[in-house]
């Protein structure tokens, strides 16, 4: 198993001047130490106008950065917007930051979940699956050693040769987002690798990870000619202690970076800036049984418990952990000293594990290991909450 840490650049309020000075600079730390500590990936989101949930508006910059104060962890967006980017400057951008990086970057694409972020940029959430789709046929052949045109739904482009070119051959290793949990039988069929978040339970692992490798390997239905990456990730709240009540006490900004999320994602209409304290509404939903029920997920405890937690993901075959801990308003020592535990105490046993995790891996792409077909419908809690709320 691989492990990732996950910036958001959250910033709950009151705000002071210099606070997104300090935040940038103590999570350029942070990555420097995860990548001394043997972490093998750094993600980083893009996102717009969110106030206190996201002010990661400018990941290759960031990545670009980090690119130089690191040597050998990869640095991930996780995801960029193709609905608000031109895809000539998303490959520029890619290409130039897998230069700078010898080779690191991992390319994320996604499409926006809000309102908020899609208008201002004259995109449109009825159209976005689309845009995403044909952004991708745009992008790819340009990161091809030649020049290339390309007249789609979406998008028309001159004939260009795209400057510079990436140092990965073909491409660096394609991902999706994966919000929805349909999303992950849609980033199989595309060839490309499944960003999404933690299952509720290890049953759910075990059916989405069945359906996303079945159609991998039986229903692949590709949107260009690119390089596939099979590959599963998920988001985790993290935070790791000494004991469980200490973690528990530091990892606060987990359940705010679930409450912010399901803030924007919900609310169906553009927020006016200053509109709402996101940190004091959190403070007023901790408190409810949903939110004293949310600080019990994730990753977040002693040594001993994180281990424990993760062999269920083990055992279902998830590739890769992401663990967020910049999160809220979790503190730059508590998520340094976090990283150093789980590094020293945790991670290596998982590391030692990743061999045979490959093993079953290829035996599944060659065909040579079978996996049962499990209806995913019943592990699909976003379409059984939707059910409940409109009956």
């Amino acid at each position: 198993m691989k492990f990732g840490i996950f910036y958001e650049h959250q910033m709950p309020r009151p705000w002071t001047a210099t606070v997104e000075f300090e935040l940038l600079n103590d999570s350029l730390d942070q990555i420097e130490l995860a990548d001394k500590l043997g972490y093998d990936y750094a993600w980083e989101v893009e996102h717009h106008f969110l106030e206190e949930y996201s002010h990661s508006s400018a990941p290759e910059v960031f990545l670009g950065a980090a690119s130089q104060r690191t040597k050998n962890i990869r640095l991930g967006h996780g995801v960029i917007q193709l609905t608000t980017n031109h895809p000539a400057r998303v490959a520029e951008r890619v290409s130039t930051l897998d230069l700078l990086s010898k080779g690191r970057v991992e390319l994320g694409m996604g499409e926006s979940s809000t309102i908020t972020e899609l208008h201002p940029f004259g995109a449109h959430f009825g159209t976005k699956r689309a845009v995403w789709e044909d952004a991708v046929r745009c992008i790819i052949p340009m990161f091809g050693d030649n020049a290339v045109e390309y007249h789609g739904e979406h998008h028309d482009f001159p004939l260009r040769n795209v400057l510079p070119k990436p140092f990965q051959k073909p491409h660096p290793p394609l991902w999706v987002a994966c919000s929805q949990l349909d999303t992950i039988k849609m980033a199989g069929s595309r060839g490309m690798g499944a960003l999404g978040f933690q299952f509720v339970s290890a049953d759910a692992a075990h059916a989405w990870v069945n359906a996303y490798y079945n159609t991998f390997t039986k229903h692949q239905d590709k949107l260009a000619d690119y390089a596939t990456n099979p590959n599963i990730a998920l988001v985790s709240g993290f935070m790791c202690a000494d004991t469980d009540e200490e973690a528990m006490q530091k990892a606060d900004g987990w359940t705010f970076f679930q409450f912010a999320l399901g803030f924007y994602s919900k609310l169906g209409r553009p927020v006016a800036p200053g509109e709402i304290n996101l940190w004091e509404e959190y403070l007023k939903w901790k408190d409810t049984e949903k939110g004293q029920k949310q600080r019990q997920s994730g990753l977040v405890g002693s040594p001993e418990t994180l281990r424990k937690k993760l062999h269920k993901y083990k055992d279902s075959h998830i590739d890769q952990v992401i663990l967020l801990n910049q999160a809220g308003k979790n503190s730059h020592q508590d998520i340094c000293d976090s990283l150093e535990l789980f590094a020293k105490e945790v991670m290596p046993e998982f590391h030692d594990l990743d061999k045979e995790h490959q093993e079953w891996k290829q035996a599944v792409l060659a065909g040579e290991l079978e996996l049962e077909e499990i209806n995913t419908d019943d592990f699909n809690f976003q379409k059984q909450a939707l059910k409940k709320g409109g009956s």
